[in-house]
């Protein structure tokens, strides 16, 4: 494996080209020429994803049967602010070596090329299937199972990525009218708020013993690629993955099945869909860390709680991360009713998440 990783590692080419993302044809084109020399221009198809909320996705074949597509990924907008682009690289890296993610072909100035994979990006009604949420549940514990490279303890990265967030939203909001406008002014509630609350939250979360592992950190049901012919899932877009809280990375992932375009939390999932979905990922876990895979009920209610207790604070690193888009990003989307959608559903369950008892 670590062979494979390295030589992965000094294969991966970078060209010195910057894509508009007002007008992306030509520089994808001029990407492609250097990637796929053999590609004629003409022939080229692109397509245009628009599920994306952070950078702009696009699909590029010559051959009818999209046997060999290429995804050219163009960052959004002053995202560099807040994606760590070097450790996405190692990411991507390490996850194709594990089979967990797709392989990496190249690096542009302002984005990347990497290998399609082939299935149906999941809604908010296939994610609740129990056959397709229990290969989730599967996928993520064998991500959560790679384990950390030169065997040195892995530091979860929430609170430091909170705290970056929260500094830029405090840094830009001088000098942009989206924080001037009555709408942020009335329903965001103020920086003052937002750091009490996250002190709160830092103090009682401190007390749950979550276990870092390699986390996605952004399992939407877009990012989630099922493939129904052979049976499996696959996690796309690791932009923001890194070690975090266990407990963090599966609570972020129930929070995503309010959706994102018209968040809806009546979608967030029951306590049976949940206990069930956590103890298909404890067997896993269990199983790929060389454990007996036999799990207690007692076990499943431990982790619901502490995974309640931390989809609390995804709440606040998306609601912030919207806050920062709403104010750089040019992608058409609503980004504060977004952050306000977030923020308000953290307030709504607040109280009832954290007076539950550790078990």
């Amino acid at each position: 494996k670590d062979k494979k990783m390295e030589a992965q590692q000094e294969s991966v080419l970078h060209f010195k080209i910057s894509v508009d993302e007002n007008e992306p044809k030509r520089g994808v084109l001029a990407v492609l020429e250097k990637l796929r020399p053999n590609w004629k221009p003409e022939e080229v198809k692109l397509k245009f994803f628009t599920e994306g909320i952070t950078n702009q996705l696009i699909g590029c074949h010559v051959d009818k049967l999209m046997e060999d597509v290429v995804l050219v990924r163009i960052h959004g907008k002053m995202t560099d602010l807040f994606v760590d682009r070097e450790t996405e690289m190692k990411s991507f890296e390490v996850l194709h070596a594990h089979n967990c993610g797709p392989q990496l072909y190249c690096t542009f100035e302002n984005g990347i090329c990497y290998e399609y994979v082939k299935g149906t990006v999941l809604g908010e009604g296939l994610v609740r299937q129990p056959a397709i949420y229990r290969l989730i549940a599967m996928e993520m514990a064998k991500l959560h199972s790679i384990p950390a490279q030169n065997n040195s303890p892995a530091k979860p990265i929430l609170w430091k990525k909170i705290s970056e967030f929260l500094n830029l939203v405090k840094t830009s909001k001088d000098d942009s009218p989206v924080y001037k406008c009555s709408r942020f002014l009335t329903e965001v509630p103020s920086i003052d708020i937002l750091v009490s609350e996250i002190e709160t939250l830092k103090k009682h979360l401190s007390q749950i013993k979550s276990p870092a592992v390699l986390c996605h950190n952004d399992l939407l049901c877009k990012n989630i690629i099922y493939n129904e012919a052979k049976g499996f899932v696959r996690f796309i877009d690791y932009e923001y993955a890194g070690y975090n809280y266990q407990a963090y990375d599966i609570g972020n992932h129930f929070n995503e099945f309010a959706g994102v375009h018209n968040v809806d939390y009546s979608l967030y999932p029951n306590q049976d869909l949940q206990s069930d979905w956590l103890a298909t990922y404890l067997e896993t876990y269990k199983d790929y860390n060389g454990m007996d895979s036999t799990v207690s009920d007692e076990e499943v209610q431990k982790l619901y709680v502490q995974v309640c207790k931390f989809s609390l604070v995804s709440h606040f690193s998306w609601g912030l991360w919207a806050l920062l888009q709403a104010r750089y990003s040019t992608i058409d989307f609503d980004f504060l009713r977004y952050a306000m959608a977030r923020f308000n559903y953290y307030f709504k369950k607040k109280s009832e998440i954290l007076a539950m008892q550790l078990l």
